[in-house]
């Protein structure tokens, strides 16, 4: 699959915060480039957070010796879940292990992150995901301009949040069988921000009902100005993309016709609910690591 993406640098885009509060220069890779505390010993991490003990799970591949600046990969959980539940449904440690990016698994509180859509979870997990990246900016060698967003169903949601208001610190995003929470119009990001979608037709959890209509929208939030073409297709699935876009930030839909709530490439976890199965036509993790290792932050 390498290569099936075209035209994803951002060449043009407006300048990042490197810890998430404004006044870091991304010029510096990271805070812990030199005398890091980051290892493979490091799997938990407790972090005080407005007023309140959070937490993130952590992968750290065998290849990280902390003398170059690595890309990080946010990972959210879907509802009900845990850092490590998503570590295990997604097979992303895999992944990091073969390209030597970091993952982190943040935890919600109560299980539940605040995408937007309910109106009475008033937790900032925005804020928190800013401190996570901060916090591993001072315990490791982490490029500040490479840091990435994903999730699984309420966990997609939050990615598709922090691309709306965080894309100052994330540099792409790729949600998975979770849509844009938040009203429409309150999504007005500082930058376009490449965003690749994974969904199942077959999801009767997070149902594909709006989900083309959603991706349109981010592809006029981009500037894009082409009708999306076929990028890939084998087996169920088919992605479609438009890549004419304000600063290269190209938009994409993979959509699998016989799949549900899952994670693509993957079998679905043992849950007491039928997930409507998986799709191995194509692996998530391959595809969206085709779109993040050509992404960065000016």
């Amino acid at each position: 699959m390498k290569g099936w993406f075209s035209c994803l640098s951002l060449a043009a885009l407006l300048a990042s915060c490197g810890d998430g509060s404004g006044s870091n220069s991304s010029d510096e890779g990271s805070l812990g480039c030199s005398g890091g505390t980051l290892d493979q010993s490091v799997v938990h991490v407790d972090l005080d957070f407005a007023g309140a003990t959070r937490s993130y799970e952590l992968h750290v591949p065998a290849s990280y010796d902390g003398s170059a600046p690595v890309a990080l990969i946010l990972n959210f959980h879907g509802l009900t879940q845990t850092g490590n539940a998503q570590r295990a449904q997604s097979h992303m440690d895999d992944k990091a292990d073969q390209e030597g990016f970091i993952v982190a698994y943040p935890n919600a509180v109560d299980n539940a992150w605040n995408s937007g859509r309910d109106d009475t979870n008033d937790v900032d997990d925005v804020g928190f995901t800013r401190a996570v990246i901060a916090d591993l900016g001072a315990r490791g060698c982490i490029d500040l301009r490479r840091v990435y967003a994903t999730g699984m169903s309420n966990g997609g949601g939050m990615s598709h949040r922090l691309a709306c208001e965080a894309a100052d610190v994330i540099a792409a995003v790729a949600p998975s069988s979770g849509q844009l929470a938040l009203d429409p119009t309150a999504c007005t990001p500082q930058r376009p921000i490449p965003l690749l979608h994974f969904h199942g037709k077959n999801d009767t959890i997070a149902t594909y009902e709006g989900v083309p209509e959603m991706i349109q929208g981010w592809a006029d939030r981009n500037g894009c100005t082409d009708e999306p073409r076929i990028t890939y297709q084998e087996g169920d699935v088919t992605c479609e993309t438009a890549d004419q876009c304000d600063g290269d930030a190209s938009v994409t839909l993979c959509a699998a016709e016989d799949a549900g709530h899952c994670w693509f490439g993957y079998p679905c976890p043992d849950f007491d609910i039928d997930l409507g199965g998986s799709t191995t036509s194509i692996n998530a993790n391959d595809a969206m690591w085709d779109l993040f290792s050509t992404v960065k932050l000016p």
